[in-house]
């Protein structure tokens, strides 16, 4: 995968989630393999220019978490310009605009899926970007602002104009925010749009397969995971493997699930101190747990996690409580295993409705 000077190793990529997407879990997605680029949370342009520090918390780093693209959002050409010098000062090898966010907070800036409705203005601010710096600068953005209004085909081509490296596009409106199905169809006429940029998918990736379909059936060069990442960290890997091989790999089992998450507290706690990650990892943890089977008693326990010595208290405990539902072989009985994940976009009439993966809440204050 390349665009501009940039050649990444898979044409994977790990989507902003605000308030998931940190150092922690971006180290452990890498070491588990297949993500060609990372991106930071979405941090405020004014934030990182006024050195405030929750903006320069999001986008820390270090050599393991290369290479590195940092996500901003505002709607000041000034401001996204000194920003932009900002990261690329501190390492990052790309830039992104935020201009999908549907969430509230970013909009009334005019920052998010409000630059979809100036496309004049928006091009304007990226051309200001792309001048001042040697990084690449690509952009996340949404199909349009409602299904009356899908801009994104001409806000493509505006910004191919203005400079931009690479187009990412969630299949879905603003007004849409999470909900409904993604549109493989409007993303692909993004990608007809603009021709001699590559253009990422994004949006229900939840499987290897829906990665392979989306690539297969919007054109697009490749995509981008965000809560599907969150769900199955190990997503990565296994696409990669589906795409060279045409094999898919089965999911993980319970031993390897509680060795990476183990290792995402421990880094959780290296990056912000026990009480502050462990505080954080309450919210991590039960996402793990979705394929454990059988988890009330795990979750009602990890809410309430105040050390890495108290975890591995829960832990214990909830392997001995999970035994009851094992068979001969120490392997869950067919009845409580968790049902397949279906993306939306490929449900069949007569398939396994897919499992519900809510939207995650992040922490308004860095929205």
């Amino acid at each position: 995968m390349r665009f501009g000077p940039l050649e990444l190793n898979s044409n994977l990529f790990l989507s902003p989630l605000a308030g998931y997407t940190n150092l922690p879990f971006r180290l452990v997605v890498r070491e588990l393999g297949g993500v060609g680029l990372c991106t930071t949370d979405l941090v405020n342009a004014r934030s990182l220019i006024e050195k405030r520090e929750k903006a320069f918390k999001l986008i820390e780093t270090r050599p393991a978490d290369a290479p590195l693209a940092v996500q901003l959002f505002g709607s000041v050409p000034e401001e996204m310009r000194d920003a932009a010098l900002v990261v690329e000062s501190r390492g990052a090898v790309s830039v992104d605009i935020n201009m999908g966010c549907p969430v509230k907070k970013v909009v009334k800036i005019g920052g998010g899926s409000a630059m979809m409705t100036e496309l004049d203005k928006t091009a304007a601010l990226v051309r200001g970007m792309v001048n001042a710096v040697k990084i690449p600068v690509t952009a996340k953005m949404r199909l349009g602002w409602d299904d009356d209004n899908l801009t994104a085909p001409d806000l493509a081509r505006a910004l191919g104009d203005a400079g931009v490296a690479a187009i990412f596009v969630h299949g879905r409106t603003r007004e849409q925010g999470f909900g409904g199905t993604v549109n493989l169809a409007g993303i692909r006429k993004v990608v007809e749009a603009v021709k001699h940029i590559p253009v990422i998918g994004n949006g229900d990736i939840v499987t290897p397969q829906a990665a392979k379909k989306m690539l297969e059936e919007t054109g697009c060069a490749g995509v981008s995971i965000g809560r599907g990442a969150f769900y199955d960290p190990w997503i990565f890997k296994r696409t990669v493997h589906l795409l060279q091989t045409g094999e898919l790999q089965p999911e993980e089992n319970f031993t390897e699930r509680v060795r990476v998450m183990r290792r995402h507290l421990a880094l959780m706690i290296e990056v912000f101190g026990e009480e502050l990650g462990c505080r954080m990892f309450r919210k991590v943890a039960p996402w793990y747990a979705k394929r454990f089977g059988p988890c009330h008693e795990f979750n009602k326990k990890v809410v309430q996690l105040q050390s890495q010595e108290q975890f591995a208290e829960i832990l214990e405990n909830y392997r001995r409580w999970r035994w009851q539902f094992l068979d001969d072989h120490g392997e869950l009985q067919p009845r409580y295993q968790p049902a397949p994940m279906v993306a939306s976009f490929m449900r069949e009439p007569d398939s396994i409705p897919r499992e519900h993966i809510p939207v995650p809440k992040g922490p308004v204050e860095v929205w």
